[in-house]
């Protein structure tokens, strides 16, 4: 008896060795301990793409001008590669899908029905072998003529639902157009800022040689070249670490792009020369505008009134319906001819007692568009401040362009004083340094104060709901532009 037990243990093992852990596309199912990292098979490690195309690309007709993209390019292929497009383009789809399905129950539902029988039977007590085929086709109809609200609430929900996948998706079109412009106007700044910086490094070298030469004469020390060489290398680091933040620009880009961050292009950066203006319109008129236009605030209201439908599905479940229902069909046997049958039925269905689940249903169904009801009255007050805050933000970026094209033209008649103040010796290297860091300064403002502009007329566009999908917008500017001065190229 042990024997047999021995055996049968080993036996169950064996079978247990042979079986394991399943394994899954030719590997094991499961790490090997819990150190280890499951390895996946050879095919799932390099995702392919079954669509048949690079799954992120510039599109051929823009691809001969890739050397030269403008913005409203850019914008056109961020919009065809990003994934976030495709993704509430599909849910909108299947939103109108569903809308479709729910008016389906304003119209009958019939299905058909087709059986085939062999009978057989065998000869017992007197009665003879009876062997039979039947074929009996048939319809069934069911019509809801009556439920006081519950089909008409379903069908609103269904729609509120699709309006709000459609208005969701303009918003995310908005948002993806605001994505890449403000990563554009920030590569651009970044490499107006590289020339600005490329010029006071070249200006750092015109001093050095300023200060050896008088040093080489014997009117200043050598402390004078010092000073002037570390104002040198510093300009140089400067540069170095601008060239940087230029390729990330240049990589974060591409990626607001949908290519991939190595990816060669070039752009047109004709934006940086654009006027700077005042806006025209008041902050009222642009509040009263983003509220009837801004997507994001039409999907809230839009679920909010699909919630409200719930209301009325919740309450026609408490109600009767009527309905109506009918069957017909034929029985075709070789023993007998064609038979006919048909019945219609008009029923009542009363609704007594389900444990109260109905009116909880309905007080659930009412807390649900209550809080649809606050959040939209929310997101209503977060786009005032949001258009608020952006208006006033361009306002303030567009006095700070005149303000830093001032402090530019001071600065470079500073600088260029104290520099021929120091070479005829009646000036010091410390005010030639002094004069050549503000206007290192004053270049740098230059370039931010225009990004910041053109960031805030973006973001201004958008917050008020009419940023278009070309990366314009319906905001009106003042004619008298304020003047910019362009920093070195």
């Amino acid at each position: 008896m042990t024997r047999l037990r021995g055996l049968a243990v080993l036996l169950v093992a064996g079978i247990w060795a042979c079986v394991g852990t399943p394994k899954v596309l030719g590997v094991a199912g499961t790490a090997p301990s819990p150190k280890a990292a499951w390895t996946p098979p050879p095919a799932q490690q390099t995702p392919s793409d079954t669509s048949g195309r690079p799954p992120t690309a510039i599109p051929a007709d823009l691809e001969q001008r890739v050397n030269r993209l403008t913005l409203a390019e850019l914008i056109d292929v961020g919009l065809r590669n990003n994934p976030t497009t495709r993704i509430t383009w599909a849910n909108a789809r299947a939103a109108a899908s569903a809308y479709g399905s729910a008016r389906g129950a304003y119209y009958p539902t019939i299905d058909g029905d087709l059986t085939a029988t062999r009978i057989k039977t065998s000869a017992t007590q007197g009665r003879n072998a009876v062997t039979q085929s039947l074929l009996v086709p048939s319809l069934d109809l069911s019509y809801l003529l009556i439920d006081f609200g519950g089909r008409s609430g379903t069908v609103g929900a269904a729609r509120g639902a699709l309006l709000a996948a459609n208005y969701t998706h303009n918003a995310t079109l908005q948002n993806v157009v605001l994505q890449i412009e403000s990563a554009y106007f920030q590569y651009i700044a970044n490499r107006a800022l590289l020339r600005a910086q490329r010029t006071t490094e070249q200006e750092a070298r015109t001093n050095l040689q300023a200060a050896e030469e008088r040093q080489r004469v014997g009117v200043s020390t050598i402390a004078d070249v010092l000073q002037a060489r570390t104002a040198a290398s510093q300009a140089e680091l400067a540069a170095e670490t601008t060239e940087g933040d230029l390729q990330t620009s240049r990589g974060a880009l591409a990626v607001s792009l949908g290519l991939p961050a190595n990816r060669p292009y070039h752009i047109d950066s004709t934006a940086e020369e654009l006027p700077v203006s005042l806006l025209s319109d008041s902050v009222d008129v642009l509040i009263t505008r983003a509220v009837e236009l801004r997507p994001d605030l039409a999907a809230a209201r839009a679920e909010y009134e699909s919630s409200r439908s719930q209301i009325s599905v919740a309450k026609a479940s408490r109600l009767p319906s009527l309905q109506l229902t009918g069957q017909g069909g034929l029985t075709y046997g070789a023993a007998f001819q064609a038979r006919n049958n048909y019945a219609i039925a008009l029923g009542l269905r009363i609704p007594l007692f389900a444990g109260f689940s109905r009116i909880y249903d309905q007080q659930e169904a009412t807390a649900l568009a209550d809080a649809a009801h606050a959040r939209a009255d929310a997101l209503g007050q977060q786009v005032v401040f949001q258009v608020f805050s952006s208006y006033h933000a361009l306002q303030t970026s567009a006095r700070r362009v005149a303000t830093a094209n001032d402090l530019m033209a001071s600065a470079t008649q500073s600088n260029e004083v104290a520099l021929g103040r120091y070479r005829e010796g009646v000036g010091s290297v410390l005010d030639l340094l002094s004069a050549q860091s503000a206007l290192a300064d004053a270049r740098a403002q230059q370039v931010l104060a225009r990004l910041e502009w053109n960031t805030s007329l973006a973001q201004l566009a958008h917050d008020a709901g009419v940023l278009d999908l070309k990366g314009g917008s319906s905001l009106r500017l003042q004619a008298d532009s304020v003047q910019a001065s362009s920093p070195p190229r």
